[in-house]
């Protein structure tokens, strides 16, 4: 069975597109194979920042034969149904047969599509990949039509079996397949031809050319840690960073270097940032110190002087970079030293922050009010809370966030402390902003909490008051993350108020919309959009959908704590046998009860009365009834959702003696009606603590 080697070889294809392209060729080269009928063994694709290459290995030789029998028209059928059968057949009239059908004679067709050849195959499908590659930008060079991430050179297109290699026979706009690729740009230049795919990495290899990205960054991280070692210091981590540069060498060398003196005072994120973000540099730090004091870059080659002049080059840009950020903190902190930090936040009122909902100041109003309401709910003092609210977008206003936006609410911390603010001000200047992602650390810090939570439910709010709420995959405004934030803050730390409260002061103080039927109906469309929110998070900490729809049908489903901590105990209790049999024992007893109700057309709600029962299973229900409710419902005022489980188990066994020693629809029909309200009270005291009819199974 022969093995495949493609390569896709172009100019400097983007660091951040390798990795989705490796994935899409390999998924449209052996999902058009597949398709076509061919199957293959397994399959690898790998990036170079000039390469695209996958290899396939047990590819089957050729195509199955077909066979393929059809129906046809009746043979009473008028002549240009006939023609018609015949065209979508390929086949003459008396490659047809009659046979007889349980309406008449009826014409069948048998059709045989015999096998091709893999090469003809492969050629087929690399074409239809290479013309339709979903590349996030594409464009086309020359007088071609083509369209490529960049220009498109060459392609290696080969098929290696035991008797040896073959090449595809494949041309796309002028470009031939063939056997030959080339090395590195600088080190090795010029094409030799390779045999397969051992040959080909190997050759690669002595090249200077490492084709798998996963090496390439391993190789990276090794070296940088250990140039780091050597002179006491420690490279700051950055997957993201670590990806990006191995994307952008075929050969890389490692170089470590120092930073100024005269740059060693900035805050660390702004040496980080600036060098990250210009330079792709990596951050060395002291340990000792915390302080970050030298860089690690990666070079695409090797060099006589060992990268010295590669290194006194980029030290150049490099600090030309520093003197760019020291200038823009040094004159930040003289315009904060000057006018304070709320002096700084009064340009905020000539930024936009979106044209139906005012400035970035009308904006930051509205967050001092809301962090004023929320903070006694969270611990915070009110005051506090609201000097943090109005200085914590202040940032926004200077020269470092204009330069790096990533840095606001950092240098937000850092100007508070600078202009004398504190007792969790300067905290809540950066922290107001977090959590931004599932990772994210959550804030616990009370004014950091008041302002992160003011922040989110003003942005909900907002968008939800102008109709700008996410559809579908969309959401411009992150607002499903905004949401979430707010369900991690509030579960987090275990604030307590009703959610519902804290959107209508938003809608109603500030006039964001009319406050009558329609504003109510969107607090509650909102709300709605929380309890989805939830329902993601929670079934990631494996509560399931309808565990958690059983909790939202109970009151106060707005204190998001509360109705998290039902929920736990609900999804605990269930997974228990007693939690189980008791929910069928509910079931069977709400299905009896509904069905008795709709046939009578009345609800037996009251009235079970012990004196009526003829059975001891009846009387033990009773009383196991009167003990449940005494156990349940201070448990249930107490919010010991977990006692009010246990409670709620102890009628599996009365409930199931029950249902085994009496028939509840009895002939004497006042015997029937107690049992059904003896029923009631079961369902009763099952709803009490969760909507158990919500329950799947």
């Amino acid at each position: 069975m022969p093995d495949l080697l493609i390569e896709l070889f172009s100019e400097e294809i983007p660091a951040r597109m390798q990795a989705r392209a490796r994935e899409d060729l390999k998924k449209l080269v052996t999902d058009g194979l597949v398709e076509a009928g061919l199957t293959y063994r397994s399959a690898g694709a790998f990036s170079t920042p000039r390469r695209l290459t996958l290899t396939i290995e047990g590819l089957t030789p050729e195509s199955p034969t077909l066979r393929e029998e059809r129906k046809g028209p009746a043979a009473t059928a008028p002549a240009a149904a006939l023609v018609g059968f015949l065209r979508s057949t390929g086949l003459m009239r008396e490659q047809l047969e009659l046979r007889d059908d349980k309406k008449g004679q009826v014409w069948f067709a048998s059709i045989e599509r015999p096998g091709r050849p893999a090469s003809a195959i492969v050629a087929e499908v690399l074409e239809a990949t290479i013309r339709n590659f979903p590349w996030p930008k594409a464009m086309r060079w020359g007088s071609g039509s083509l369209r490529w991430v960049r220009p498109l050179h060459a392609i290696l297109c080969l098929m290696t079996t035991e008797a040896g290699a073959e090449v595809v026979p494949l041309t796309i706009e002028g470009i031939t397949a063939g056997d030959t690729t080339e090395g590195h740009r600088f080190m090795v230049p010029g094409r030799f031809a390779v045999s397969g795919f051992d040959d080909y990495r190997a050759k690669l290899r002595r090249a200077f050319v490492m084709l798998d990205a996963a090496e390439r960054e391993a190789v990276i991280w090794a070296q940088a840690g250990n140039l780091a070692f050597a002179q006491g210091l420690e490279v700051v981590p950055d997957a993201g960073l670590l990806a990006e540069v191995a994307g952008l060498v075929e050969w890389p060398v490692v170089l470590i270097g120092a930073i100024g003196e005269a740059f060693l005072g900035l805050p660390p994120e702004v040496l980080q940032t600036s060098m990250r973000a210009h330079q792709k540099f990596f951050s060395v730090k002291n340990p000792a110190t915390g302080r970050i004091e030298g860089f690690v870059t990666v070079a695409n080659r090797e060099t006589i002087d060992h990268g010295q002049t590669i290194l006194q080059g980029n030290q150049k840009v490099l600090s030309a970079r520093l003197s760019d950020a020291r200038f823009f903190w040094e004159n930040d902190l003289r315009r904060v030293k000057a006018e304070g930090l709320e002096g700084m936040a009064a340009g905020l009122a000539h930024v936009t922050f979106h044209n139906k909902l005012g400035s970035q100041l009308d904006r930051v109003k509205r967050i001092e009010a809301l962090a004023r309401e929320i903070a006694p709910l969270v611990g915070a003092a009110p005051d506090l809370a609201a000097e943090a609210a109005r200085v914590a977008k202040a940032d926004l206003q200077s020269a470092m966030v204009g330069e790096f936006p990533e840095l606001q609410g950092i240098m937000g911390r850092y100007y508070a402390e600078a202009a004398g603010h504190n007792d969790g001000v300067p905290e809540a200047c950066r922290e107001h902003y977090q959590p931004l992602g599932p990772g994210d650390a959550v804030p616990t810090a009370p004014v950091s909490v008041a302002v992160a939570l003011a922040d989110k439910i003003d942005t909900l709010c907002g968008f939800w008051a102008i109709d700008e709420k996410p559809t579908g995959s969309k959401d411009p405004f992150a607002l499903r993350r905004a949401a979430l934030g707010v369900i991690r803050l509030v579960l987090g730390n275990g604030v307590r108020f009703n959610l519902l409260d804290r959107i209508v002061l938003p809608f109603s103080r500030f006039n964001l919309i009319e406050w009558n039927g329609e504003g109510k109906s969107v607090a509650s469309d909102l709300l709605a959009f929380f309890h989805d929110r939830l329902k993601v998070f929670l079934r990631d900490q494996g509560i399931r959908h309808d565990v958690i729809d059983a909790c939202l049908a109970m009151p106060g489903n707005d204190d998001l704590t509360l109705l998290v901590k039902r929920a736990e105990a609900l999804a605990a209790f269930l997974k228990t046998d007693d939690g189980e049999n008791l929910l069928q024992g509910f079931k069977r007893a709400n299905n009896i009860l509904t069905q008795a109700e709709t046939k009578d057309g009345v609800e037996y709600s009251y009235g079970a009365d012990p004196k009526f029962a003829e059975t001891e299973a009846e009387r033990a229900l009773f009383a196991a009834l009167d003990a449940a409710e005494g156990a349940i419902s201070p448990a249930i005022e107490a919010e010991d959702f977990a006692a009010a489980m246990t409670a709620m188990a102890a009628l599996r066994a009365p409930i199931d003696a029950f249902f085994e020693a009496v028939q509840v629809n009895a002939e004497n029909p006042v015997i029937r009606r107690n049992r059904l309200n003896l029923l009631n009270r079961i369902r009763a005291i099952c709803l009490g603590v969760a909507d158990l009819g919500r329950i799947e199974g």
